[in-house]
């Protein structure tokens, strides 16, 4: 159930829900999502579902991904990108393979460790993992021509916001967890002056304080 007429059939139904961008699409293709989950759910891995990865956490649903992925890339190509939540570090491969720089931050020590390493094996040598509170973004970099959050705050964290370089965007589901939350595409104009776009509804777990 990993073949790539499994991973074909999955890319087909992206673009029958709405993905438009190839250069997505082309990634997600080949990108092997089976490796970034446990042995156990390999065969589960090309359906379009979110799946356990252990510590209360989650693999987004590939079509989740494709649409974050493609908003964070709908003006331009961003060359410097955070990610604000690794995870199993699916969502940073899919980005690793489409822009220059990704820095991207994990609070849970296991799935920080077993990020790093699958992605160093993988080749991503653009990809920088680091253990941090995401919520608090990673300022050493800043700033960054793109934001990716894939755990949901209540709202948006300023110290994100201010990370963020003008001109750039910032992807994140906004909302608590009772099933209330929203993605939203947000444009930094300039020093001062933010848009905000309502994109879809949609379930992400929360975005949790503290290093563990």
């Amino acid at each position: 159930m990993t073949s790539q007429r499994t991973r074909d059939r999955l890319i087909a139904l992206l673009r029958e829900m709405g993905i438009q961008n190839e250069e997505v699409l082309r990634v997600m293709r080949y990108v092997p999502r089976h490796l970034f989950m446990d042995q156990a759910l390999a065969s589960r891995s090309y359906e379009n579902t979110s799946l356990p990865i252990g510590h209360a956490q989650t693999i987004s649903q590939p079509y989740i991904v494709a649409k974050m992925t493609e908003l964070l890339l709908s003006d331009f190509v961003p060359e410097k990108v955070l990610e604000v939540g690794t995870g199993s570090g699916y969502q940073a491969a899919i980005l690793g393979g489409l822009v220059r720089e990704l820095h991207t931050v994990e609070r849970i020590t296991p799935l920080y460790r077993n990020a790093r390493e699958l992605l160093y094996q993988l080749g991503y040598r653009n990809v920088r993992t680091h253990l941090a509170d995401g919520s608090w973004g990673w300022e050493d970099s800043a700033p960054y021509d793109a934001i990716m959050v894939t755990a949901a705050p209540e709202s948006v964290p300023e110290a994100l916001k201010q990370q963020l370089a003008i001109g750039g965007r910032l992807v994140i589901p906004v909302g608590g967890d009772d099933g209330q939350q929203e993605l939203q595409l947000i444009h930094r104009l300039s020093e001062d002056s933010f848009t905000v776009e309502s994109k879809e509804a949609v379930v992400f777990v929360p975005l949790l304080e503290k290093i563990n």
